[in-house]
């Protein structure tokens, strides 16, 4: 009789070693050593620096040399991104965020990290407001937007400092918002102490945006939505955050993550 039974998977060490370094840094709250990496998953320290090297340079782990640890680097963000992209966010954000357009009566929208951006994957307009730029499939710079910063304000700081390195990290559109590393941790710790991000013309004078992070199970930031509005009249950015957060929440808990 011919033998039906399905053929053996061949062995891959190195593919199989690749993945499971980036498991064990996506569950971390912040980089960490080789020589960790090494024992968490018994693998070689000598097989576990060539593995990072490698990822290192296709951009999917960080050296924080200084420290002597490794993260994820923007190209994890992009396969985060892509995930999102591909409709079980966009699917399940889709009503919260059009609920929260009608209760606030302003814009709103979610989005994702991916690298340095933010890429947003549903917008809700809310009638007879200004029109935005923040379209399905626009990306703009994570530290100028309340998306990005309430998701950077989540991030452990270790991972922050590696997408922002230096000033040239920094983009730049209405010449408002942190432009250097010092500034960007001085507004993400505003964005930690009061539980929200804000945003006011850093990308199109005029308009403000309240945003909150949309968190899984482990406190890691996997999307955040906003609400943007005229600064003219003024708006309570803390009104606004109470409509926000118990979506996000909400968000958090249909994807699988956790309560805020």
């Amino acid at each position: 009789m011919p033998d039906t039974s399905p053929p053996l998977r061949p062995q891959v060490p190195a593919a199989d070693q690749t993945l499971r370094i980036l498991s064990l840094l996506a569950r971390q709250r912040g980089p960490i050593a080789a020589r960790t990496i090494a024992a968490q998953l018994g693998v070689p320290r000598s097989s576990v620096y060539h593995l990072l090297a490698t990822l290192e340079e296709h951009g999917f782990v960080v050296h924080l040399a200084a420290e002597r640890r490794w993260g994820l680097g923007t190209a994890a963000f992009e396969l985060a991104g892509g995930y999102a992209r591909q409709q079980p966010l966009a699917h399940v954000g889709r009503t919260l965020v059009a609920a929260l357009a009608d209760g606030t009566g302003e814009s709103a929208h979610l989005a994702v990290m991916t690298g340095r951006d933010v890429l947003y994957i549903v917008e809700e307009r809310a009638p007879r407001r200004p029109a935005l730029v923040t379209d399905v499939g626009v990306r703009l710079p994570a530290h100028l937007t309340a998306s990005g910063r309430s998701m950077l304000a989540a991030l452990p700081r270790e991972q922050v400092r590696a997408l922002y390195p230096d000033a040239a990290s920094f983009a730049d559109r209405t010449g408002r918002g942190p432009s250097r590393p010092g500034e960007l941790r001085d507004v993400l710790r505003d964005v930690r102490g009061r539980g929200y991000a804000l945003e006011d013309g850093e990308v199109t004078i005029g308009l403000g945006s309240v945003g909150v992070a949309v968190l899984d199970h482990v406190g890691w930031p996997i999307a955040a939505i906003a609400v943007t509005y005229p600064t003219d009249p003024p708006r309570d950015p803390a009104a606004l955050a109470a409509h926000i957060a118990p979506l996000a929440s909400e968000l958090g808990r249909r994807i699988g993550g956790a309560r805020r």
